[in-house]
């Protein structure tokens, strides 16, 4: 009975809890490789090292595993059943790459705040990289925009985050992300200047 707890559908087929932890350590350690490549590319090192480091932490760690499916983000399975993800309400009060994490209380509303321009670039650089992940063979140099396209999450963010946001994965969708890198790094520089 207990081995029928620890087990869930994946491909028409059942995963012991061992292998999903074994599978959800492998999907994030390649997310955070292909996140570090492309901060690396575009100058953010401190971050491209620091990114998602809180993915290991027991609080996101063990619901990942727990809701693992290996196509996308366990985050998504646990919110589908539970209407709220313990594991992601963590993640994005700890990781300034995310939209979710740049919302404050001004004068009694919620708002959103403009994101800091390094961390807009860090959120496309990990966009980039779950599509190559979640997409595998399908991936395109379109998929990031797309997948932010089909969302409603330019409706929640600072309008100037979100309008950098699209004009950066657009960007990316015609003229490729090593190109759209090595400007973003040249821009970084400048800003920090």
């Amino acid at each position: 009975m207990a081995d029928v707890c620890c087990r869930i559908r994946f491909m028409n087929k059942e995963l012991p809890w061992i292998e999903k932890f074994f599978r959800h350590l492998h999907t994030v350690h390649t997310h955070r490789l292909a996140v570090m490549k492309n901060c690396f590319k575009c100058g953010l090192y401190r971050q491209g090292l620091s990114h998602d480091l809180s993915k290991y932490s027991p609080s996101e760690f063990g619901v990942s595993v727990r809701y693992f499916q290996g196509n996308r983000s366990p985050y998504m399975k646990e919110k589908e059943l539970h209407g709220y993800s313990l594991g992601w309400l963590h993640h994005k009060g700890r990781n300034k790459h995310h939209w979710e994490y740049w919302y404050d209380m001004i004068d009694g509303k919620w708002v959103p705040l403009e994101m800091p321009y390094p961390y807009v670039v860090e959120m496309a650089c990990d966009r980039v990289a779950a599509c190559k992940i979640y997409q595998k063979e399908a991936y395109t140099k379109a998929s990031a925009l797309e997948y932010y396209l089909t969302r409603n999450d330019r409706l929640f963010m600072h309008p100037k985050t979100a309008r950098l946001l699209e004009s950066i994965l657009r960007d990316i969708s015609v003229r490729g992300e090593d190109t759209v890198f090595k400007e973003l790094r040249k821009n970084l520089r400048e800003h920090r200047g």
